[in-house]
This record gives C-alpha cells, sequence and structure tokens, in this order.
C-alpha cells in the first residue's frame, strides 16, 4: 500500500472534519488521501474555521461542505468519526475522535478546537509513516501501536 485512504467525518463537514483534511493534505499526503464529509453537510465552510486554519497557514479558501454521499468511499482504509454520533459501519475500520463542535462557538474555541485537532492528524500521520516505512529489524525508537498482522486500525 502506498497511501492510505482516509475519511474525515463530522456532522455538517463545516468545522471539525474539514480542519481535519486541511491538516492532514498539509502535513500528511506523502502517506494519506483524505477526504472529508457531514452527516448532514452544512451551506458553507463557517469562516471561522477558515480563519483559524489560515492562522496555520492552511488555506481552506477552496474547501466547501460535502455530505457522505458525494464522496468516493470506495478503498476506504479508515474513517475518522468526529461527528459524536455512532457510525453504522462494517466493512472499514472506524476510529472515533471526541472533539467538541465549535460551530456557534468564539475564535478561542475554535483555535482550541483546531488544536486538537492539529496534534491528533498529526499522531494519526507519524503512525502511518510508522506502519508504511517500518524499521529496520533491531532499530531503536518506540514501537508503533499498529500491528501489521491485524492492520492498522484494530
Amino acid at each position: 500500500m502506498d497511501k492510505y485512504k482516509v475519511l474525515f467525518l463530522c456532522i455538517g463537514n463545516s468545522c471539525r472534519s474539514q480542519m481535519a483534511e486541511g491538516f492532514a493534505r498539509a502535513y500528511g499526503a506523502d502517506v494519506m488521501e483524505v477526504q472529508s464529509a457531514g452527516l448532514g453537510p452544512a451551506v458553507e465552510i463557517s469562516p471561522l474555521t477558515i480563519e483559524t486554519m489560515k492562522e496555520k497557514n492552511v488555506d481552506m479558501s477552496g474547501a466547501f461542505p460535502k455530505g457522505v454521499d458525494a464522496v468516493d468511499r470506495s478503498g476506504l482504509n479508515l474513517i475518522v468519526n468526529i461527528s459524536g454520533q455512532r457510525l453504522p459501519v462494517r466493512d472499514v475500520p472506524v476510529m472515533d475522535w471526541d472533539v467538541r463542535d465549535p460551530i456557534g462557538r468564539d475564535e478561542k474555541v475554535f483555535r482550541s478546537v483546531r488544536d486538537e485537532i492539529e496534534r491528533r492528524v498529526m499522531e494519526l500521520i507519524l503512525q502511518m509513516r510508522a506502519q508504511l516505512n517500518p524499521r529496520p529489524a533491531g532499530g531503536a525508537g518506540p514501537r508503533s501501536r499498529f500491528d501489521s498482522r491485524q492492520g492498522p486500525f484494530r
């Protein structure tokens, strides 16, 4: 496998999943192909999402909310569920992230959520890099929590 196919999913695809997709594209394009979607997509990306991501030099100006049916789900390796709802998915591993929804809140909350998502995305990218580029036998360093016998997300 060259890259993992990842879908970031939240409620409206206006804040959290868009932030995750933006960070994943900016930091992890070498290990993942990413998309984002919402269970009930909003009309537009929250202006505070665009503004707070710009503070991290991630351009979201071309982003727009999408529903689950509007993204290519074929060949997905992972769904990162930030919706806070249980997903009825059985054929793709789901990683649940408990991240509060900043919609309708102020810039301080958006920045806090953005920073938490950035940290989580970076951790995921590092885990994927370790899985795709394992250290030689006897190499030093911490072990990845992935187990190649079971797949990367079980």
